[in-house]
């Protein structure tokens, strides 16, 4: 669904749309080259935004907050780099092995019993509903004659 409310929001821009889709996706149906972009698209994106937080939180552990020229406004502070460092990456291990446990031991335990259902072309599975974070894009969609 999100998919298809940002394919029609790029279509929809004046002579560069359609060129904008076929970059992204590889066309408007879905075949292969979509699927495939799509997937890659959603395998990266999440190490790219983990790894842009944790340069951000190391830049802040190093040179604190409200501090562009990266002088020590308090020397007689405790040190930030070293101790909240370390407690950041404790907490990051604990998280983490806790959501492997317990996506190894009971895999299904957070699954939604939709995912069971058998796939039919179509019907609109119930889940997918216009969501009030996409009534944005319908009004710029329904503000354009041939989009929707």
């Amino acid at each position: 669904w999100g998919a298809t409310v940002i394919t029609n929001l790029l279509s929809a821009i004046p002579y560069i749309g359609d060129m904008l889709v076929q970059w992204i996706w590889g066309g408007f149906s879905v075949d292969k080259a979509t699927l495939t972009r799509f997937f890659a698209f959603h395998f990266i994106l999440p190490f790219i935004i983990s790894g842009v937080s944790l340069i951000h939180l190391l830049f802040l552990h190093e040179t604190g907050s409200n501090n562009p020229m990266g002088l020590n406004s308090s020397p007689d502070k405790i040190p930030f780099h070293p101790y909240f460092s370390y407690k950041d990456l404790l907490g990051f291990l604990v998280m983490l092995s806790t959501l492997t446990t317990l996506s190894l031991l009971t895999p299904n335990l957070l699954g939604d019993p939709e995912n069971f259902t058998p796939a039919n072309p179509l019907v609109t599975p119930p889940h997918i509903q216009p969501e009030w974070y996409f009534l944005f894009a319908y009004a710029i969609l329904r503000s354009i004659p041939n989009k929707l």
